[in-house]
Formats: structure tokens, sequence, C-alpha cells
């Protein structure tokens, strides 16, 4: 299985656009956004009025002994920070909601967009980087939205309001406190420049880690039955180290840029202290003044640390925006048309007109394959692996779009209509059963959520599971493990087929069916079937001879072409091909049936 495309540093995509696409998440929540950025306003004047009231402390409370004067100033100080405080709270609460929501709003429209893509997009995709690109990414994303942001327009507000401030108190001892400026700056753009491809790469990994456990706890089972726990612990163990030393090397950049930034910050507050002093020695400037501007000094150093924050934030951001853009702008091969038009309720004559078919436009499994099958009938499908038995299924629900021909439904061009209209009116029961944890009955009823109870036992019935339903702890509200895990092959594959039973199908695809159920079980759900595929038009996959002698008609295919058809006694007389099939693998079922 291939990896998903990669975004490239270095690719074409501006982080610009990228940033206002993440950016635009917001839109809908901009009262709270503004709510959050006036209490910013308010919080930025605070601290700017917070250091002219100790100026005034310090010159005329404490060096003219006004007691009463030092008194009210003090509680305006107090005051100052409750108010700052609550500011805070509604500031942060306000911001974290709207990022809250914007993750919300872009896993939403992650699952749509994987839910929509077809089958060729997740025959590539990795189901673990899938999880870390909607998980971990979008996590990203909204601290950007959120804190990342607030935290960088603050320090700019912040550091205009108060360089402002500081130009009217002291023009040169402004302009020495601004000498080391232009070094954070440039020490803040080499860091970044240094720091995103670490990120990218450890985001990567990361998807590579996700990807190797969900992968083992998959196949957990198939790993202990192998005796490969050694193995698997040892691959993970290489992964894992690829994403420790790339997380040391993020590690050791972060902890020299944030001690460097703040070297940077002291030895303009040293030369501030040296200047100011020598200026309040010389009667230029006030002790009050001095204590003010080292305040103010500060509160600059304050944006300038939040920068070793923000920078990363931005960087991982921009990042992680590549990668789930590279999701949601993904095309799926299968389209629904701009005038397509709903498939009225459909008698089931099913058409596959000179059909070929080439996974990812490269590996050709079907060719010029024609096939009808009228209203009600019965078509199996067989021959070797790879010969387009599962490909012809597949292309009929179109969960893939045919390389040339076309496929039709009562007359309509399968790619005329709406996915939902066509896949409606089909059942399908796959070659690999997969249930969800859940109840059994949500998992009878997942195809259709409105159905009634007896409704759900009545398909249980005629797919032969309502007996060991009955015998779970809790009967049809017994929850299955993940994937099934705690039914037998045969229990799952009876569940799998009552579900598709409870949609009343016109059209019926069974996926090699009986292929994990006993000779007695078999025997019982072909009663079944043979009574349900009355009046709908099935498509089978056969491995029986049960399933063979019911059918109406007998494909049997040959590296993607039609070999032969007709019935099981016409196949018998007139087909080489099938007379080898039958001998080598649905003879040995019959003579099993006589024992």
């Amino acid at each position: 299985m291939t990896r998903l495309p990669r975004p490239n540093p270095q690719s074409n995509i501006q982080n610009r656009t990228i940033l206002l696409r993440c950016f635009g998440y917001l839109r809908p929540y901009a009262p709270l956004m503004v709510g959050a950025y006036v209490a910013l306003l308010l919080i930025s004047a605070l601290n700017v009025a917070t250091p002219q009231l100790l100026r005034l402390i310090v010159d005329r409370g404490i060096a003219r002994g006004d007691l009463t004067f030092l008194g009210w100033a003090v509680l305006g100080v107090i005051g100052l920070t409750l108010l700052s405080g609550v500011c805070t709270f509604f500031q942060g609460r306000w911001t974290e909601d709207a990022s809250q929501h914007v993750a919300y709003d872009l896993r939403n429209a992650i699952h749509r967009k994987l839910s929509d893509l077809s089958f060729a997009y997740h025959d590539q995709a990795e189901t673990g980087e899938l999880l870390s690109r909607a998980i971990q990414d979008v996590e990203r994303i909204r601290f950007l939205t959120g804190r990342a942001t607030l935290y960088l327009v603050s320090g700019v507000v912040t550091f205009i309001a108060t360089t402002v401030i500081m130009l009217t108190m002291n023009f040169r001892l402004t302009l020495l406190a601004m000498m080391t400026a232009p070094l954070l700056f440039l020490q803040a753009y080499a860091f970044s420049r240094r720091i995103r491809p670490l990120w990218l790469a450890l985001q990567e990994q990361m998807a590579v880690l996700t990807t190797r456990l969900e992968q083992n706890l998959r196949g957990m089972r198939i790993v202990k039955g192998f005796a490969q726990e050694p193995a698997e612990t040892a691959r993970f163990e290489a992964e894992n180290r690829i994403w420790f030393d790339l997380a040391a090397a993020s590690a050791r950049l972060r902890a020299i840029n944030a001690p460097l930034m703040e070297l940077i910050t002291n030895v303009g507050a040293i030369f501030i202290i040296w200047y100011g002093g020598r200026l309040v020695v010389q009667d230029s400037l006030t002790l009050g003044e001095l204590v003010a501007f080292t305040a103010y000094m500060g509160q600059l150093a304050r944006p300038v640390r939040m920068m070793g924050r923000v920078i990363p934030a931005i960087v991982q951001a921009i990042t992680c925006g590549e990668r789930i853009f590279a999701i949601l702008d993904a095309e799926s091969e299968v389209q629904e048309a701009p005038d397509a038009v709903v498939l009225p309720p459909v008698r089931g004559h099913v058409r596959l007109e000179d059909v070929s078919f080439a996974y990812f436009g490269r590996h050709t499994v079907l060719r010029h394959v024609t096939l009808e099958a009228a209203p009600g009938q019965i078509v199996a499908l067989l021959g070797a692996t790879g010969s387009g038995k599962s490909t012809i299924i597949n292309l009929i629900p179109r969960f893939y779009d045919v390389t040339a021909g076309r496929v039709t439904v009562d007359g309509h061009d399968v790619r005329d209509v709406t996915l939902n209209s066509l896949r409606e009116q089909i059942g399908i029961v796959l070659q690999e059963t997969t249930l969800f944890a859940d109840t059994i009955r949500a998992n009878i009823a997942f195809g259709c959520p409105e159905a009634t109870e007896d409704e759900i036992v009545a398909a249980a019935r005629a797919a032969q599971a309502h007996d060991f339903i009955l015998e779970m702890p809790q009967g049809y509200a017994t929850y299955v493990g993940e994937r099934g895990a705690t039914l037998s092959g045969g229990q799952k594959q009876r569940v799998a087929i009552a579900r598709a039973l409870l949609k009343d199908p016109r059209i019926l695809i069974l996926d090699d069916a009986m292929a994990s159920v006993d000779t007695e079980t078999e025997r019982l759900i072909q009663l079944a079937l043979a009574r349900l595929m009355q009046g709908r038009t099935s498509f089978v996959i056969a491995q029986r001879l049960s399933t063979v002698r019911l059918a109406d008609q007998i494909l049997v295919l040959e590296k993607g072409r039609v070999a032969a058809r007709g019935t099981h006694a016409e196949l018998l007389r007139t087909s080489g091909l099938y007379v080898e099939i039958y001998q080598r693998q649905l003879r040995p079922q019959e003579s099993l049936q006589n024992i």
C-alpha cells in the first residue's frame, strides 16, 4: 500500500494562502473573536497604564511622602490588575470556544470528505496516517486559530503601544532599548526556517507510528498466531526511534532558541538600567520614570518570549494545513454528475456493455466484458483469483468507474444517477465481513436505521442468525467487539447477510457470502436465499457447488475476460475451463455432501 502524497516544505503553495484558509474556518464565529480581541485591547490598555501608576507611586507617593496618594495609587494598581484578570478570563474563554469550533468543523469536513472519496483513494491511503491528520494536525490548527494568534496579536499591540509610550517618555533611552529588536527578529526568522522541516518530518513520522500501531492492533491475532511479537515490537521501536531523534533535534533547537532570545532581551534591559541610572543621577530622568521604563521593558520582553511559542505554532500549522487540505482537496475518481438524476425504483435489469477496467489507470483487470442480468436472475461469477470477479460486482454500485464501456441499471447509466439512489437499491455482503463495535441489532439495522424490531428479527431469521443471537448474553442488544471480533466467521457472515436482506433490495450482491459457514449453516442459508432471491437480481461470487446450481447464468472469467457462460449443465458440456474448475473445486464438495 502506498502512502498519501506528502506535502513539500518548498511547494508552490504559499504559506499565506494556507494560513488564510485556516482562518477562514473562524468566519462563522466572528462575534466570539471580536469579543476576544476587544478584551485583548482592554488588557493592553491596562498594561500600558499600570507602569504609569508605578511612576506616580515612586515620584509622588514615595519621593514626596504623600501617603494618601500612595494608598489610592496602590488600590488603583490592584483595581487595574483585577480588571485585567476579568478581561483575560473572557478573552481566553471566547478564543478557546471559537478555536474548538474550528477543530469541530475541520474534523467533520475531513470525515465527510473521506466518506465521499471513492475506493480508489482508500486503496492507497493508510488508516493510521488519516487518523494522524484528522486528530493531531487538526489540533495544531486549533491552537493556531486560538491562543497562538491571540498571543501574536497581543504581542504586536503591546509592542506598539509600549514603544509609543516609551518614546514620549525618553526618546534616546527608547532607541537604546530598540537596539536589540533587530537581533530578536533575526533570531526568530532563523529559528522558523530551521524548525519547519523538522516539524513536517515529525508529523509524517507520527503518522507512520500511528499506522504501525493501528495495523498491529488490528492484526493482533495474526501477530500472536505467527509468534511475531518480538519482530513487530522491533519494527515499532525502530520507527519510534526515528520519531524520538526528530523530536530531540526539535527540542535542541527550541532549547537554544528560548534562552538566546532571553539573553538578547536581558542585554537590552541591562543597557536600560545602566544608561537610565546615569540619567537619574544627572537629574535628566526621575526614579519613577526609570521604574516605569523598566516595567515597559519587561512588557516588551513578554511578546518576544511569546514569539518562541507562536513561531513554532505557525510553522506547525502551515505544515498541518498542507496535510489536511491535501485530503480536503483530493478529487474522487467517482463523482456525481452535476445533472445526475434520482434513480427511480428499479426492477433489477443490469447490463455491462463492453466494459473494461484498470485500477489507477494502469492495472487492467477487465477486458471487454459484456453481461446482461434480467430482473430476478441469479448470476454466479467463477474464476481464479485476480480474474475480475470482485471488480464486476464493485462496478455495479459504482464503487469504481469503468475505464471503457458502461454499466446500466434498468437502462440508466450508473454515472447519470445519484450515488445514494443507486446504492439504496443494492444489498451487499462483501467478502471481508465488516461489523461495527456496536450491538447486533445496530449492525443489522445499519442500512435501515428506521427498521422496527420485528423487521430486524425477520431479517435475522431469514439469514439463519436469530437462534444464535438469542443465545448471546443480551440477545440483539449484545455488543460485538471491533470488526465483530467476538463472533465466529459464520456468525459474522450471517449478521452481514441479515443487514443486506433488511434493505429489501432489488439487486443483491454476495461476494463469496458462504465462505465462512459450515455445511449445515450453508444449507439453511441457501434455503433462505433461494426464497429471498426470488424477484431480485442477484450476483454471487461462487465458491460452493450449491450456489452454482442455483444460478440462472454462470460467467467463467479468465484474465479479465468472459471465457464461458451458461448454466451448470450447459457449461459441463461446452466449457473445458468450467469442467476443470468443477473437477478441482466443486466436485469434491459434491462428494462430501453425499457422505
